[in-house]
């Protein structure tokens, strides 16, 4: 019996089950097993040596599959645990995942200190463990084998997660001298990492207890080629640069501060009239679209949520309840908008005549993260969804969709988010426990998500296992400026909750039907898509988005009165602006006008009063010569339509 094997060219050839996946790239091209990373069988990560006793179809995987890059960098957690294991000897080691962007692990240095200054030693001591090509050997043990291994290493960290593993799924994995508790899948051995860099070091609370000991968290990120270290590096430096908390604070559109609490963002002026051109913008789309507008409140009755599965599923990522003890209410902080979207539906009877019946709101929702898990706009407690729900009929479901999937590229298309892909977000199939409704209702919106992304042309990829609890969805994933991955926007498809509320319409038929529900956010959340933009512009926002799209800047004070006419006349054609009125020269006027990254200054003396002109300049390109009033104001007003329509 043969097995199919997808080649990292994409091209299929049958093999002999039994055959490992190296020797299949070895008997494929000279050269090609350096390049095999991995492999997945039957949608499982396997170890790239593993035999194949079943058949199949098994897929090599390389460094340039996201897959590859996380077995990559989790074999490069090993490493960096075995060199600071021969640095600092009795150190005992928590946990060591891959991330997005490398690998960390969090480690008890005990009586050792680390520092910054450390880090090249660690870089030093792993490229030296690399080097040795070590071969990562899986060794699978009984539950009592593995304790007895780690409580002679004494090492209660290894000890309490064997506790929490069943017999018979506990696996080893040695490379050179290092053992380390892991399930895998790893490279074949460690000649492959060429490159390291220890990136920064935190503090982790244990399991992300507070209550628990602090160990010591070293990020870092690896490359099979030291070239591409040196081009990330630079991405680093430019990121520093785009940074959203930085550039916020100096562009003076939100701040943080401890006396309101930790995770809650506050909108300064700027920042507020950025967000609400954004909202506007989005609201026109969708009035154009059939929405209405909606508000809820911030709170709900716990068993609202209850009802909903929500508290069953995230309650302990909420607030804690409030109680009112007199009435004996019991209330939370609205964590999602859909369960108060369901009864907003349940008001009164529906007929399939009202369907689709298209919900939005901006809505302020709550999680509480860990403290050490907060970072600016991205991770916050406090945040405002651009949520919608559509209730339709099952007939309606994919064109519905489709219809989400236009606004959402039209939001792209005018933020210059052009290299996205959607990720279709399924269940998976092995572990059911962790979601609620029927398979039947399962297949149906699976089913509806793959063909209406088919039909609107998107390039996927697909993710057994990262669906909602209550139904699969299309994510997207959007590449920045400097080729960074973000999400950005979200569809689902969910047959669950219009069952655990009992919404029905009557159809016609003359019957009760259950009807469909779509939760969709194009932006996300307020803030985060905020951070996002910040940094994908490096706050060089578009010229319908920015706080000001221009300055104007007197010679002198002699010419501050036609400043201000100046000011007044363009405000009244709608385009917004300041005036800088300090006693400086023009030169420096026009420099920090540069740095704060607004696109024209307006620079008026003797000659503009006299001629009722201004003298233009653009943001990085310099002089556009003197023109009048209303003229720029109209090239202002055309480029911005240009934009958004």
């Amino acid at each position: 019996m043969n097995i199919k094997i997808t080649l990292p060219d994409g091209t299929v050839k049958p093999f002999n089950k039994g055959v490992s996946a190296m020797d299949v790239a070895k008997s494929i091209s000279e050269g090609l097993a350096r390049n095999v990373l991995a492999a997945k069988f039957n949608d499982q990560m396997i170890d790239a040596l593993l035999p194949l006793e079943t058949d199949g179809s098994l897929r090599l995987l390389t460094w340039n599959d996201p897959e590859g890059k996380q077995v990559f960098w989790h074999s490069s957690a090993h490493i960096l645990a075995a060199a600071v294991a021969e640095l600092y000897p009795g150190v005992k080691f928590g946990i060591g995942p891959a991330i997005d962007t490398g690998f960390y692990y969090d480690i008890d240095f005990m009586q050792h200190t680390v520092n910054p200054d450390d880090f090249a030693k660690i870089e030093a001591k792993f490229l030296e463990l690399a080097a040795q090509k070590s071969v990562f050997n899986r060794k699978d043990i009984a539950k009592c084998d593995a304790l007895d291994f780690y409580k002679k290493k004494d090492d209660e960290y290894k000890l309490e997660l064997i506790g929490e593993l069943e017999d018979g799924t506990i696996s080893l994995y040695e490379s050179g001298n290092f053992t380390d508790l892991c399930r895998g899948p790893h490279i074949p051995d460690t000649s492959a990492i060429k490159a390291v860099k220890v990136l920064s070091i935190a503090g982790a609370y244990w399991r992300g207890d507070e209550t628990r000991k602090q160990l010591t968290r070293l990020y870092a990120v690896s490359f099979p080629k030291q070239k591409e270290l040196t081009e990330y590096l630079v991405m680093l430096e430019e990121a520093k640069k785009r940074d959203h908390r930085k550039l916020g604070k100096e562009l003076d559109l939100f701040m943080f501060s401890q006396s309101v609490g930790q995770g809650l963002p506050m909108w300064l002026p700027k920042g507020t009239a950025l967000r609400e051109r954004l909202e506007n913008f989005l609201k026109r789309a969708q009035k154009k679209a059939g929405y209405q507008q909606v508000l809820t409140p911030h709170i709900g009755d716990v068993d609202l949520y209850r009802t909903s599965g929500h508290y069953e599923k995230y309650g302990k990522d909420s607030f804690q309840t409030i109680n009112t003890p007199f009435e004996g209410e019991e209330f939370l902080l609205k964590p999602m908008n859909c369960p108060h979207h369901c009864e907003i539906y349940k008001l009164k009877p529906r007929s399939y005549r009202d369907l689709p019946l298209r919900l939005a709101e901006f809505g302020t929702v709550y999680r509480y993260e860990q403290s050490g898990e907060l970072h600016g706009l991205t991770r916050v407690r406090g945040f405002t969804q651009d949520d919608a729900h559509i209730f339709c009929t099952p007939d309606q479901l994919k064109e519905e969709f489709k219809a989400v999937i236009d606004i959402i590229l039209y939001i792209f298309k005018t933020l210059d988010f052009k290299d996205y892909t959607a990720q279709i977000s399924l269940r998976d199939p092995n572990n059911k426990t962790k979601y609620i409704g029927s398979d039947e209702n399962w297949e149906k919106s699976e089913r509806a998500i793959v063909e209406a992304a088919a039909e609107k042309g998107l390039q996927t990829v697909t993710e057994v296992g990262e669906a909602a609890f209550y139904g699969p969805k299309l994510d997207f994933m959007v590449k920045d400026a400097i080729g960074r991955k973000w999400q950005l926007g979200t569809v689902q498809v969910d047959y669950n909750l219009p069952e655990r509320f009992d919404l029905e319409y009557i159809g016609a038929d003359n019957q009760k039907h259950r009807p469909v529900l779509i939760h969709r956010a194009p932006f996300g959340s307020m803030e985060r898509f905020v951070a996002v933009l910040i940094e994908h512009t490096g706050g060089n926002f578009p010229l319908w988005l920015t706080p000001e799209q221009f300055i104007v800047l007197p010679i002198s004070e002699k010419y501050s009165e036609y400043a201000n006419k100046v000011l007044n006349d363009l405000e009244l054609s709608d385009c917004r602006g300041i005036i800088d009125e300090r006693s400086e020269k023009t030169g420096k006027k026009i420099r920090d006008a540069e740095l704060n990254k607004i696109p024209y200054m307006l620079v008026v003396g003797e000659k503009e009063a006299a001629e009722g002109t201004v003298s233009v300049r653009k943001r990085g390109e310099g002089d556009l010569g003197a023109m009048t009033v209303e003229a720029f104001a109209n090239m202002v007003n055309d480029e911005v339509r240009k934009m958004i329509d």
